[in-house]
Parts: C-alpha cells; sequence; structure tokens
C-alpha cells in the first residue's frame, strides 16, 4: 500500500504531538500554578564571564535535581491576602514586590504554601535559563538589558512585577527590581569548598544570600551570578522573595 504525503504528514502530526503530550505531562504540565518547571543538571556556577566579585570565585560545577520555582516575585497583594499584612516601604503599589521582608518572614510564608526559599544553586541555574550563558536574567548583551531587568538607570522605586522581559524559561526579574532571599546561610568563601550535588550552604551562619541585585544597584550588579547577604530577621527595602518546591 502506498502512503500519500498526507497521510505521513498526518501520522508525524499525531506522533509529534504524543511526544510533547508526554514529555508535557512528565516534566513541566503540572506544575503548580504560577510555577515554572525546571530540569535539572549541571552547570559552571559562578563568575563564568570574569570580572566578577571574589564571593562569586572559584567558577565551580554545581549539579541541581528537578524543581520548581515561581514565575514572578511575591507581590503586596498576594502577600497581604494570604497574611494580612503588608510590611512594604512602597505600599502604596499593590502589584509591586512585597519588599522590606524578613528572611523569616519569608520563609515562613513559603513554608505555609508548602513550598520553601531557593537555593543559590537553584536560584542561578533558573536564573540562567537552566544554566546557559546569560550574564544577565534571559540575556547576555549588556546592550539589552534594559528590556529585562529595573536597576539604577532606569528605576527610582521597585517597579510593578512582571514589566519586563522574562528569561528562556518564563522567569520575570531575576535580574533587578528587588534582591531576592536565598535559604543558605552566607559565606562568602563558599564556593571554595562547596559540594557538587545541590549545595545548600552553611548549616548554620549569622546572615542569609541574597540574589538578583535591585533598582538601587548599578547593571553590574544586577548580573546573575552577584552575591549578597543580610540579616534573617531584619528586612529592606529593595529586598523581596519568591518560592521554590
Amino acid at each position: 500500500m502506498r502512503l500519500t504525503n498526507s497521510v505521513v504528514f498526518r501520522a508525524f502530526s499525531c506522533f509529534s504531538w504524543f511526544v510533547l503530550f508526554l514529555s508535557n505531562s512528565a516534566f513541566g504540565a503540572d506544575a503548580p500554578e504560577g510555577m515554572a518547571y525546571v530540569k535539572g543538571g549541571c552547570y559552571s556556577m559562578g563568575d563564568v564571564f570574569g570580572g566578577g566579585h571574589a564571593n562569586e570565585k572559584p567558577q565551580h560545577e554545581v549539579c541541581v535535581n528537578d524543581f520548581f520555582i515561581d514565575k514572578y516575585l511575591v507581590s503586596q497583594k498576594i502577600y497581604k491576602s494570604k497574611t494580612g499584612t503588608n510590611p512594604s516601604n512602597f505600599s502604596d503599589c499593590p502589584k509591586c514586590p512585597v519588599e522590606t521582608i524578613t528572611w523569616d518572614d519569608a520563609a515562613k510564608y513559603c513554608a505555609g504554601l508548602g513550598k520553601r526559599l531557593p537555593t543559590e544553586a537553584e536560584w542561578e541555574y533558573a536564573a540562567r535559563s537552566g544554566g546557559k550563558r546569560e550574564k544577565f536574567a534571559g540575556i547576555e548583551d549588556e546592550k539589552k538589558v534594559t528590556e529585562y531587568a529595573w536597576f539604577f538607570s532606569n528605576a527610582t522605586t521597585t517597579v510593578e512585577i512582571g514589566t519586563k522581559n522574562p528569561n528562556r524559561l518564563g522567569l520575570y526579574d531575576m535580574s533587578g527590581n528587588v534582591w531576592e532571599w536565598m535559604s543558605d546561610f552566607y559565606d562568602k568563601r563558599y564556593y571554595e569548598h562547596s559540594p557538587k550535588d545541590n549545595p545548600k550552604g552553611l548549616e548554620k551562619g549569622a546572615t542569609r544570600s541574597l540574589r538578583g541585585g535591585s533598582y538601587t544597584n548599578n547593571v553590574d550588579d544586577v548580573r546573575t551570578t552577584i552575591r549578597s547577604d543580610f540579616a534573617p530577621d531584619r528586612g529592606l527595602m529593595n529586598v523581596c522573595f519568591r518560592c521554590a518546591k
């Protein structure tokens, strides 16, 4: 029996749809609402672009398991609807990030939803669209960074969430707007002794890690590899968070 081109095309289309269906079912279509599925893998973490700060060195290989992460930062409106409070300094912007929030309250919020804060290794892997060579979340070209990030050159306060381009995983505001709390205790020399598989930071410490940069920072400090820290029981008006799972 001869197969016509149309029959072959329909068969190929059905097969392609079936493969896509299986892929989505196993790898992300069942992601919790508002979250993106991140397929785990190995990547070179840290100062892969050169010129980074000392706490971004040495560049080292890290592997993370599959995980989910919020597509968006937690907004003032959503946080208030869940907790009844809004600690933000810029409290007249419901769609802006909930800032001036402590690490303790951020972790408690995520736990209440059956989630958690991301690790530094997970966050950087996700910010770089799955460990790709992205100096800024979604892009490497600094000339186009204003299309993806809010920082000192184009913002004076926090800005409504999701108003810049996302990265290739569909994550918004991973570079700039506000710093983000991580689950890790901070160690400026952690990369010197970090384990390869699913590093989670120190077992104890005085401060917690921050990633991403904010509207108060210059372009160099909204890179995907930038690291900082702050006391977990204090909030800053340029710090927010997103949850992982």
